[in-house]
């Protein structure tokens, strides 16, 4: 979670939810659901941004991560948050100049960018880049 006045980015906080991997499929999108309300509640942002959905080469891949990102929007919705969806291609760009960066140099560029900021894992630092990129891309038209 970042905060961003004008030019300026400020972090907030950044975490991971984790669920138990054994657990069924429903229980585990029902944690995480809750877990970022909880977020939600305590940090209660005024927008959010998420990965716009993308292709893996497994298919089983792609429908866990849209099952998920359902349970993360659901989340949102119940909120009242909009949630600005940005092609991963273009929050790469916006974090580290190119759209093909590797997820390691998206990762470093975090870094960069919030110096002395203890980034709670890879994915935290991929959630960070999204809010990095929606504070400078803002609202598609």
């Amino acid at each position: 979670m970042i905060r961003a006045e004008g030019a300026r980015i400020s972090h907030i906080a950044n975490g991971q939810i984790r669920t138990d991997p054994a657990a069924p499929m429903a229980e585990r999108l029902a944690a995480l659901q809750a877990g970022l309300a909880a977020v939600i509640a305590e940090h209660r942002p005024a927008r959010a941004a998420a990965e716009e959905i993308f292709v893996n080469k497994n298919p089983q891949s792609t429908l866990k991560l849209a099952q998920a990102r359902g349970s993360v929007l659901a989340a949102c919705g119940a909120a009242g948050l909009a949630v600005n969806e940005h092609a991963a291609r273009l929050v790469k760009k916006a974090v580290t100049g190119t759209g093909g960066a590797e997820k390691a140099q998206v990762a470093a560029m975090v870094k960069v960018l919030l110096p002395g900021v203890q980034i709670a894992g890879s994915d935290a630092a991929d959630a960070l880049a999204v809010a990095i990129a929606d504070a400078h891309l803002g609202t598609k038209p």
